[in-house]
């Protein structure tokens, strides 16, 4: 008998010469089948006939390949919202993928807030709706779930998931090491901190959930075709030259279909091929062993043990044992006629989850090993799975990629894919998921999907901090700044593929290196490598240690100046015949006005949801191929868009220019385009030796703009800022901006001039007020829930998208309200925190920092009223807050202006 001891104590093998660039992949298929340990598997006895279980339609109205848990949900959720022309095409059985094999864990607390509403979706169609719509059992076992600790830091973490998850109604208890013992008395707690109970977490069964699902969905009229795969999809250009899926081809027929749905997992990629999609994802193996049984091991909780890395799923009266390893195994030619199969597995990658193991539940080490399990898990980039409507093809949608949590997740995401693909968007904020979080540049980088999605799985049961960036997949776009930041030492954040600066290291340079694979597949580790020990010194839930700082930056902009390099931000002209009148429907202000002006304003969605916030500029025709000044015949707009979030931008303007049918073009000059944000009461005085032009209040107002040389070099200069003081941004050609850059630090020199980072700017701007986008305003916050009121043209005539929906919440009320809070006691906020009202919990943050010119902790979060009322601003203001932070409440001020310069005068010069 093979023991789990005996496993941990094989000596290692060294590993082979590297003879390949990739020695840690594997082009090997899967082994002989093998049973997994659930209750059945849909697999049938027997060869089976390879003949499609049913002929295909000539048409359907969507198309769903791929029979595993998110193909399942997806068909079941598009059938409940009333779509009985939906297929799904299966290509061997329903689950024969990677869903048949996995481990189905369901933990109800995720440090999302999203999450954990699409985990209590899943939940519920699992140990409700489905027996109540079939009659039949999901397999669903309610068993709770233990979270260990073995840090202050870990504990802490999950003392955040239990201050959010009063929120939504989750249950959960922070444990004592001996009221642990007492739950689970074959635990070791010798090391423990304390752990995390929720009782009603639990675990599902693959096969039974899918074959339930498909019960349902065919009841409501679906139709589910296993045996036949897909061979290849027809897109096709439309008269304004929009690719659009046409159809869907099989071996056993064509399908007319305006829509596919991508859930193939692991086989994504290639079914994206099929029609020209990038679907960034990569294929590994992923294992856990099944034990013997064991005694006393009935009805005990799921346990997940971060610092180990490992997990313990009770399996009737066994465990099932497994985790996430350093350097799992990349399957690099994903077979087609993979079923129901899995990988032998490698005892030299998987042993490093046996030690956890053993030390958390002794008994395992006298225990015997029934079964082992590995197989394959498509992963990608940040860990978050690919959905939505691709970039490429209109109507080819993504559900997949989902790191080896599909069936957890597949409830909450099938009803949003559902919703997205009927209604062209989802219910809640999906940004994390959506493909278009990632630029173009990136989706088809295989080295960058490789490095970044390695790195993901590895950290997968990292503690998450709020400053963590990555290692991996670094240095792939660079601003004009870049090395002269570098030099003097800019600490670097990575967003959208760009490395923006956070912050300022005294130090010197901290560059970021190429990846190591964290020792892995034999390379060197980094040694003394300066960025990595600046990260890490971050990786708290207290104020980090460099908060003096990111306090200098900020208090040197207050009182002072300081240039912020903006440059990865998104920099798009719309130009064109119909300019203006697609700039009316897009944007929620007016920003039709004379060349020279600046408007901020937001891009809604049909249901009134934010979809961005930018700032639109009317401009004039310039120079053919000029990035600064295009020339154009009609109406023109220069965007500016946070960089973080461009693509998206680029997607939604696109999709609504090609549905209306505007004739315009959209045209991105991000990368020739740098821009410098210079702010402070003394921005005026040192910008003056610098730029060409007068920069008086009554010569160069604020939200206005104009081309002006600097330094010999021509520049469009704006008067804006998005931290609450007097400034201008330079929107510099990207030759120029080293040149543009060292002209303005040498005026500024005598003023006390000082680079600031990002890190800098979140803190400014929340202290005057202003709005992130994709934190306190997202696609399911509108503008009057978030204050933006002032961004509606709705004194006017014009109609523009989400129009409508804005007006008729303003007639019903506003139901949900963003509210600025702030702490008399510093206290270190980060987001998640919930929201109490006279005793009554009524929302979480959504945003927090420090704001050090007010020296208070400030705190944004939506809060809404019990009794379902709508929340007018006397009832904001009649309450009594508290900000719960880790399960410690503190007395909290709510807000109804910015704390700070509520009368905005300092953005107009006034001092």
């Amino acid at each position: 008998m093979s023991y789990l001891s005996r496993a941990w104590r094989v000596p290692r093998r060294l590993p082979a010469p590297r003879r390949s660039p990739q020695p840690f992949s594997s082009t090997s298929g899967p082994t002989a089948k093998k049973n997994v340990p659930h209750q059945k598997t849909l697999q049938e006895e027997g060869p089976g006939s390879r003949q499609p279980s049913r002929a295909p339609p000539a048409s359907a109205q969507v198309v769903v390949v791929g029979g595993g848990s998110l193909g399942c949900q997806t068909t079941y959720h598009l059938a409940k919202m009333g779509l009985s022309d939906v297929l799904l095409l299966e290509r061997d059985r329903l689950t024969s993928g990677t869903t048949w094999h996995t481990a189905g864990l369901l933990w109800q607390l995720r440090p999302s807030d999203v999450e954990v509403e699409l985990l209590a979706h899943t939940r519920d169609v699992v140990s409700r709706d489905l027996p109540a719509e079939t009659g039949l059992h999901t397999g669903w076992v309610e068993n709770g779930g233990l979270f260990i600790a073995s840090s202050k830091q870990r504990l802490d973490e999950y003392k955040r998931l239990m201050s959010l998850g009063k929120v939504y109604g989750v249950e959960s208890h922070v444990l004592s090491p001996s009221q642990t013992k007492e739950l689970y008395p074959l635990m070791n707690i010798d090391d423990l901190y304390g752990t995390l109970y929720v009782p009603k977490d639990g675990t599902m069964d693959p096969a039974g959930t899918c074959s339930t699902l498909a019960r349902a969905a065919t009841a409501r009229g679906a139709t589910i075709i296993e045996n036949c795969p897909v061979t290849g999809i027809q897109v096709r250009t439309d008269d304004f030259g929009v690719k659009r899926v046409h159809a869907v081809e099989t071996a056993h027929g064509t399908i007319q279909t305006p829509c596919v749905v991508n859930c193939a997992g692991v086989w994504a990629r290639a079914l994206g091929r099929l029609a020209g999609v990038q679907v960034p994802l990569v294929a590994m193996h992923h294992a856990y062993v099944v034990t013997e049984r064991i005694e006393g091991i009935q009805n005990m909780p799921n346990v997940r043990d971060h610092d180990a890395s490992v997990y313990l799923r009770l399996q009737g009266d066994a465990l099932s044992v497994g985790g996430y390893e350093s350097n799992p195994i990349f399957w690099e030619e994903v077979s087609e006629k993979f079923a129901f199969g899995l990988f032998d597995l490698d005892w030299d990658v998987f042993m490093q989850h046996i030690e956890g193991a053993v030390n958390r539940v002794p008994v395992l080490e006298k225990t015997g090993i029934k079964s082992t399990v590995c197989g394959p898990e498509s992963f990608t980039a940040d860990h978050k799975p690919l959905m939505g409507e691709a970039p490429e093809v209109r109507g080819f949608f993504l559900g997949c990629g989902f790191n080896s949590a599909g069936m957890m997740l597949g409830g909450g995401c099938g009803r949003e894919l559902a919703h997205w693909i009927i209604h062209g968007r989802p219910e809640k904020d999906m940004y994390g998921y959506d493909i278009r979080r990632f630029h173009h540049s990136l989706t088809d980088d295989n080295c960058w999907i490789r490095e970044r999605s390695h790195e993901s799985y590895a950290k997968n049961y990292s503690v998450v901090f709020p400053h963590d960036e990555p290692l991996a997949g670094r240095n792939v776009r660079k601003d004009p700044l870049h090395e002269e930041l570098l030099r003097q030492g800019c600490v670097f954040q990575e967003r959208h593929g760009w490395e923006r600066p956070g912050w300022f290291s005294p130090g010197g340079a901290a560059p970021v290196l190429d990846y190591d694979y964290y020792g892995a597949y034999g390379h060197q580790r980094h040694r003394d490598y300066t960025y990595n020990l600046l990260l890490g010194d971050e990786y708290t839930f207290d104020f980090p240690p460099h908060h003096h700082i990111i306090k200098k930056e900020c208090l040197t902009c207050r009182n002072a100046l300081a240039l912020f390099d903006m440059s990865y931000f998104g920099k798009f002209y719309l130009v064109g015949p119909e300019a203006t009148k697609a700039a009316d429907w897009l944007f929620s202000a007016d920003v039709s006005k004379a060349p020279g002006s600046t408007v901020y304003t937001c891009m809604l969605n049909q249901q009134g949801g934010v979809e961005s916030d930018l700032t639109v500029s009317r401009i004039s025709p310039g120079t053919p191929g000029s990035p600064l000044a295009p020339a154009f015949e009609g109406d023109g707009y220069y965007l500016a868009i946070g960089g973080a979030v461009a693509q998206h931008n680029w997607s939604h303007i696109t999709t609504v220019l090609q549905d209306r049918k505007f004739q315009c073009k959209l045209l991105d000059c991000s990368e020739e385009l740098g821009m410098m944000s210079i702010q402070g009461p003394l921005s005026r005085a040192v910008l003056q030796e610098v730029l060409d032009t007068d920069l008086s209040n009554e010569a160069f107002p604020f939200s206005t703009h104009k081309i002006t040389m600097a330094a010999g070099c021509q520049v469009r200069a704006m008067r804006l800022s998005f931290v609450g003081e007097m400034g201008w941004e330079l929107h510099v050609p990207r030759a120029d901006c080293v040149k543009v850059y060292r002209a303005v630090m040498q005026a500024g020199a005598r003023h006390g001039i000082a680079n600031a980072g990002y890190r800098a700017i979140d803190s400014l701007s929340i202290e005057k007020g202003y709005r992130h986008w994709h934190a306190d305003l997202r696609p399911d916050d509108t503008p009057l829930e978030a204050g933006l009121a002032f961004t509606c043209k709705l004194k006017s005539s014009i109609p523009f998208l989400g129009r409508e929906a804005v007006e008729a919440q303003k007639a019903k009320g506003v139901f949900r309200r963003l509210v600025c809070f702030t702490t008399e006691e510093k206290v270190p906020m980060f987001g998640l925190e919930a929201v109490w009202r006279d005793g009554e919990v009524v929302g979480h943050i959504r945003r927090a920092d420090f704001g050090f010119a007010i020296d208070k902790t400030i705190a944004y979060g939506y809060i809404r009223d019990p009794a379902g009322g709508p929340v007018s601003l006397d009832f904001v203001k009649s309450g009594s807050y508290e900000l719960e932070r880790m399960g410690v409440t503190f007395p909290a001020r709510a807000h109804t202006k910015s704390p700070f310069d509520p009368d905005n005068k300092r953005v107009k010069g006034f001092y």
